[in-house]
């Protein structure tokens, strides 16, 4: 074992980050062995700026947990790891390992499916894969572990598998992957027995691998900024056959193209998806199955759907691609389309889809790429500079933008494109009606047009009946002064002005006779007030009822009493704005009535006093058998008193003079307010207490 002094070597502990620092200084205080292991310390040795720094340490993952409590995160089934968070840094903790031992760590074949055996730092050197990652940094006491000469391959930029290779391949097919990985971020060169090892044999022990693992692996190769070099080398070594689903013999123009943009920005720090670059891979697959579909006459978004789903149920054999990274691809492909062929009202619609910048991207490359060569895809009409003018308008800006674009000739020209659904064998069909057509017009000899002239007669007579019709179901002219034309059918009915107009009486005749009418009405009532003074009073109310009656029938009959002949048109009356109000009634109230008779009850006792006092003495004797009584029979045992004609007269002056007092201080009817609900009617019957009062 070689220790070298990381002062030496150009390593220093203030380039290193705090997180990966707090983390060996936890382990080593609480007496663990703790190193930095890995990339991190190779890239730093080779002057490249270190992805991330791993860990490594003789305590297991339980302790690791509880040492770190919170923060610390044990993940992984093949071999399990501790995630330790410091700050908004990730430090992945391992535990030294052993080498395999019995069936339950290793398959048939020699690979590795559990590797949860812990040893020591010596053997945990021997199971690392290439020996330029097999050297471990103390930072705290700046001291550099080299088991394997590892120091001289980064000198020589070599890359060799620690042990025998065939056995290593067996235990992780997985590193053929690294190894072109590294080759390509490094640009080392392999040795000769590492060479050797990419054949066919091996790479079909990568369809034993997981394909979460696959998809793990292929997420570094194509997210570490060195996609451009790599891709050839995946087609060249044959490692692209067991990644991709059909691949092509060669890496296509839009795929080296998004190689190489994928590279600039991970260089500008920008942010990446590695699902754009499966996007790219397997377009080719896509546009395949879109032309099946629609040859089975599918509907265009239904083929669309279609062969996206069945291209990325086929590509999850080889790497399990997550739910969101399939819906990513899926959104790119059918947007390609609407991108080309955007109608005017979905443009705001597509510009403010979550995927839009991804799919213009996408169609975008697709034109520097000259992707409208390939037969199996559709043109983009070059909308790719459109949307991207569009992008950097205002919002007023991009509405003229949209107006502009409804009345372009270049959506008019991409009409035709739309027609998708169409089988493309319908072409033959189309042309051999043009064919056809042509020898047609070919036969066809144009005949001279025409030369106007005037209307024959019979067209004239025609229309002078049609006319003559018009004027008959008119009023502009009297139809009974025109002729029907021989041939032509009678009007169902016929209007005779003059006689209509002698009949329609004038409104000046009517106003002449409604004056008659309430003069007379005037007259009868003038009858009626003076037969009702005359007559008494007993006997005014029904007479008046039945003059007001016959005089209202007399007028309504004088209303009646029209000419069979005449059509009267009555006036047009004004609405009232409001609605007519009850006129009081003449007769007096019940409260009125009692009044008056309490009236005449006290006049009568004023008579009755002289009467009253020769009667005493008789009235004193039958006190007892009065009191023993009831009221009723008190009302029927009292005698009526004889009133004489002179009198009579005297009592009804007398209330006739008091009437008009009492109707003075009575509200009148018109006045009250009147109850939402209708008052039931007091009864005729006089009570027991209105007896006492009045007696």
């Amino acid at each position: 074992m070689a220790e070298r002094s990381a002062k030496q070597l150009g390593l220093s502990k203030a380039d290193l980050p705090n997180s990966i620092i707090e983390v060996i200084a936890t382990l080593t205080k609480a007496g663990f062995e703790a190193y930095i292991v890995g990339g991190g310390v190779r890239d730093t040795l080779l002057g490249l700026n270190p992805k991330d720094f791993d860990a490594v340490t003789d305590a297991r993952p339980h302790e690791v947990k509880d040492l770190f409590g919170k923060r610390c995160r044990i993940i992984g089934r093949r071999f399990q790891l501790a995630h330790v968070y410091s700050g908004r840094d990730m430090i992945e903790v391992a535990t030294f390992r052993a080498p395999p031992t019995g069936n339950e760590h290793t398959t048939s074949d020699g690979m590795i499916v559990r590797d949860n055996v812990w040893g020591d730092i010596h053997q945990d050197f021997a199971r690392r894969d290439f020996s330029i990652n097999a050297m471990y940094y103390e930072p705290l006491k700046g001291v550099v572990h080299d088991f394997c000469n590892a120091l001289d391959d980064i000198k020589n930029k070599t890359l060799r598998l620690l042990g025998h290779a065939p056995l290593r391949i067996e235990e992780d097919p997985v590193r053929l992957l690294r190894a072109l990985r590294f080759k390509a971020k490094l640009g080392f060169e392999f040795d000769k027995e590492l060479s050797e090892q990419f054949h066919d044999d091996n790479w079909a022990l990568l369809d034993q691998v997981s394909p979460h693992r696959l998809y793990d692996e292929s997420q570094k190769m194509f997210t570490g900024g060195y996609l451009v070099p790599l891709l050839p080398l995946l087609f060249e070594y044959g490692a692209i056959r067991h990644l991709i689903i059909y691949p092509p013999e060669q890496p296509s123009r839009l795929v080296n193209q998004v190689a190489i943009n994928t590279d600039k920005r991970i260089a500008l720090g920008k942010s990446i998806n590695p699902a754009f670059f499966y996007a790219a891979l397997l377009w080719d697959n896509y546009l395949h199955q879109l032309a099946k579909f629609k040859k089975k006459n599918m509907p265009f978004h239904d083929a669309q759907l279609q062969a996206a789903s069945k291209v990325i149920d086929r590509q999850r054999i080889k790497t399990a691609i997550p739910r969101f990274a399939e819906q990513f691809i899926r959104d790119i492909w059918v947007m390609q389309p609407k991108l080309a062929n955007p109608r005017v009202k979905q443009i705001p619609q597509l510009a403010e889809h979550p995927r839009f910048r991804a799919a213009f991207d996408f169609l975008l490359l697709r034109e520097q790429c000259d992707d409208e060569l390939n037969p199996l895809s559709e043109s983009t009409n070059g909308m790719g500079e459109w949307w991207q003018t569009y992008q950097t308008l205002s919002e007023k800006q991009k509405q003229q933008a949209i107006d502009s674009f409804a009345g372009d000739s270049r959506r008019g020209a991409s009409k035709s494109s739309r027609n998708r659904n169409r089988s493309r064998n319908r072409q033959d069909d189309q042309n051999s009606a043009v064919a056809k057509a042509n020898n047609e017009t070919a036969a066809y000899s144009p005949k001279p047009p025409k030369q106007k002239e005037g209307s024959s007669p019979t067209q004239n007579k025609h229309y002078a009946a049609e006319r003559a019709q018009l004027e008959k179901l008119s009023l502009g002219k009297l139809a009974g002064e025109q002729t029907s034309q021989k041939g032509q059918p009678s009007p169902l009915f016929t209007i005779n002005a003059d006689k209509m107009a002698k009949q329609v009486p004038q409104q000046s005749d009517i106003d002449k006779q409604q004056v008659k009418q309430t003069e007379a009405h005037q007259a009868t009532a003038t009858k009626a007030q003076s037969t009702k003074q005359n007559e008494p009073s007993s006997t005014a109310k029904p007479t008046s009822k039945h003059i007001a009656k016959t005089s209202t029938d007399k007028v309504v009959s004088s209303q009646l009493v029209v000419k069979k002949d005449v059509v009267l048109l009555p006036k047009a009356e004004p609405i009232p704005s409001q609605r007519r109000r009850r006129q009081p009634s003449q007769t007096l109230s019940y409260s009125e009535r009692m009044q008056a008779a309490k009236s005449e009850q006290i006049v009568a006792d004023k008579q009755k006093q002289p009467q009253a006092l020769t009667a005493k003495t008789a009235s004193e004797a039958k006190v007892d058998n009065s009191q023993s009584a009831t009221p009723k029979q008190l009302v029927a045992s009292t005698p009526e008193p004889k009133v004489t004609a002179s009198k009579q007269k005297q009592v009804k002056t007398e209330k006739l003079s008091s009437t008009p007092a009492l109707a003075d201080k009575v509200i009148p009817k018109s006045d009250r307010v009147p109850a939402t609900r209708r008052r039931r009617e007091p009864s005729s019957t006089i009570s027991v207490s209105e007896k006492k009062a009045n007696k």
